[in-house]
């Protein structure tokens, strides 16, 4: 599928990454239109004054917590790229109801807006934390990916497919280590959790690449990961903020010491391409779009994990990667 001519929706669009993949969108596609939708009056307005002679953008006010609305917010669309969530790990844990009324019920809303409207494809943001989950937030994603996975088995004869990408903190989003230490480096010194820390690496562009990639290759059901360095997080301290000091401030609750993105329970049912992993349905009831290119199953006993991975960054590759990260 091209994007070009179609009409896409994005819900928390005037977040790091839907602002990011809206302005891609728009540079690279002829697009019929793109539909904003976040509840964020505030952000729509900026989002507004950076395009102010941009006629194929429409800005809906809503939440995906509204069926009704999506379902009015949803006609006429043919893609829906859904960004929309609560990721704050402490916020979630303090306010469970809310985490789950966004992430689960929400998503659960998005999928009976589509089926209700018509849409053609529905790609969710996932997050490694919904790998054996280790706090709420994770366990809304879990919830949120099994949703959209078996939520094909209720397109009958639509043609409406869902599907999900997972990968971990975009560098520079909100909340993330980049800005953070950014912070920090003027204070004098830097918060590390642990020194032994590791994460994947993924930019806010290299994120959006990969879901347009996907919004054009998607069957309907699998969950796609793409292929990312590691770092470790001392490293990145450096990168930033080379010698300033830093200090150890313990694992904070739900939190894990490495990233896993594919966990070994998924490797029976994993696939393994040039630039991704994919985890496929068990048993799809419904039918595939098409099968997919060449690939190879990954060992029994695999596991995607930042630690053990194969591909990392040195201390002048993160700098690098990290003066390209606004702010």
């Amino acid at each position: 599928m091209t994007l070009d001519g179609k009409t896409m929706l994005v819900t928390g669009g005037t977040g790091s990454f839907g602002r990011r993949f809206i302005a891609r969108v728009l540079a690279e596609y002829e697009v019929e239109a793109v539909r904003v939708f976040s509840r964020d009056e505030l952000k729509q307005w900026e989002l507004q004054q950076q395009y102010p002679n941009e006629n194929r953008l429409r800005f809906l006010l809503g939440d995906v917590r509204d069926l009704d609305r999506l379902r009015r917010a949803f006609r006429g669309v043919d893609i829906v790229v859904h960004a929309a969530a609560l990721k704050q790990v402490p916020a979630c844990e303090y306010n469970p109801f809310e985490a789950v009324q966004t992430n689960v019920i929400g998503s659960e809303n998005v999928i009976r807006a589509a089926l209700d409207t018509g849409v053609e494809r529905v790609l969710a943001i996932s997050s490694d934390k919904a790998v054996a989950p280790a706090n709420l937030y994770g366990a809304t994603k879990l919830c949120a990916e099994k949703l959209f996975s078996r939520g094909n088995a209720y397109s009958g004869n639509l043609p409406t497919r869902f599907a999900c990408v997972r990968y971990g903190n975009v560098a520079g989003s909100s909340g993330s280590v980049i800005p953070l230490f950014r912070g920090q480096a003027e204070e004098g010194t830097l918060t590390i959790t642990d020194p032994r820390a590791t994460r994947f690496f993924i930019t806010v562009d290299q994120a959006v690449d990969f879901v347009i990639s996907c919004i054009e290759e998607m069957r309907g059901g699998e969950v796609s990961i793409p292929k990312l360095p590691s770092v470790k997080v001392v490293d990145v301290a450096e990168a930033i903020a080379p010698g300033i000091p830093t200090r150890v401030i313990g694992m904070r609750p739900g939190e894990k010491l490495h990233e896993v993105l594919v966990a070994k329970e998924e490797a029976r049912h994993a696939l393994e391409l040039e630039d991704r992993y994919l985890i496929l349905p068990e048993e799809p009831s419904w039918s595939l779009l098409r099968e997919w290119p060449p690939a190879k199953k990954v060992p029994e006993d695999f596991q995607y994990s930042s630690d053990t991975n194969t591909a990392w960054l040195n201390v002048e590759e993160i700098r690098r990667l990290v003066e390209s990260v606004p702010g």
